[in-house]
């Protein structure tokens, strides 16, 4: 049975809430009746939700709309800085979980507002800075960090093998035989109920694995043949052209600093 956590928007449009997880901590099934956003500044959180995953990297942040039923799992010492906000408080905030990109902009003024009050008057910088805040959520840029879960039981036993062995020599004509299926059968079935084509969930399903393991400090290398690719190089490739840095360069990168 899920929690449910509630939280008073009388006073302001959103909550703001800091707080560090030691690595290995969980948040069991909960839901709350705002939306959410999640950053995280160091370490990674993996989100689960009944739809699908989320695994959110340091510097990235996760939405979660109001009344999503989730849990959270951290590997690595991870910072996050939270905004409860009011699902009133905008007609067009985002309508479904969603792994999102932090501007350098909206990251100062997450910081900034755990410092203002709850209450303040009309006109002032405090209500500006709330209201910027608001107006930052709505154009968030989402990253593929995503991964749906399809609802169809032989779809979904499909994926959670996927997930157990995911550097294993997955296609989608191996798939397709494993469920006795043709592969443009296979194909529709599994872009209607997971939104993406087979190679795009795989190639996002290994990302995940890859986020999780570099943030506990596997090698590249080992992680990179663990998961199916030929060498580190063309792992690197690929992780470069989601993120913008060399999985060598990219924790390093995130958690240099870490504002309080």
């Amino acid at each position: 049975m899920s929690q449910r956590l509630s939280f008073d928007f009388s006073r302001r449009p959103l909550v703001p809430y800091a707080h560090d997880y030691a690595h290995g901590a969980a948040e069991p099934w909960h839901f709350h009746d705002c939306a959410q956003l999640i950053h995280t500044l160091s370490g990674v959180v993996k989100v689960e939700t009944q739809h699908g995953s989320w695994v959110v990297p340091p510097s990235r942040g996760v939405w979660l709309p109001a009344g999503t039923r989730h849990a959270l799992h951290t590997v690595g010492s991870v910072a996050a800085r939270t905004l409860f906000v009011d699902p009133l408080a905008r007609a067009d905030l985002p309508a479904s979980c969603q792994v999102v990109q932090i501007s350098p902009l909206l990251r100062e003024l997450i910081v900034t507002a755990l410092t203002l009050p709850e209450q303040y008057g009309a006109g002032s910088r405090a209500e500006r800075i709330y209201e910027l805040i608001l107006d930052e959520i709505r154009v968030m840029d989402v990253l593929p960090f995503g991964l749906p879960l399809p609802e169809s039981e032989r779809l979904l036993a499909l994926c959670q093998q996927i997930q157990q062995a995911p550097g294993e020599a997955w296609t989608l004509k191996r798939a397709a035989a494993q469920l006795c299926v043709a592969e443009r059968t296979l194909a529709r079935h599994f872009s209607r109920e997971t939104g993406l084509q087979f190679s795009d969930w795989l190639r996002r399903a290994r990302l995940s694995v890859a986020l999780t393991r570099l943030a506990q400090g596997d090698a590249v290398l080992t992680v990179a043949l663990d998961l199916g690719y030929e060498s580190p190089s063309a792992f690197s490739a690929m992780f470069r052209r989601v993120l913008g840095v060399t999985p060598a360069n990219y924790f390093p990168v995130a958690e240099k600093r870490v504002p309080r």
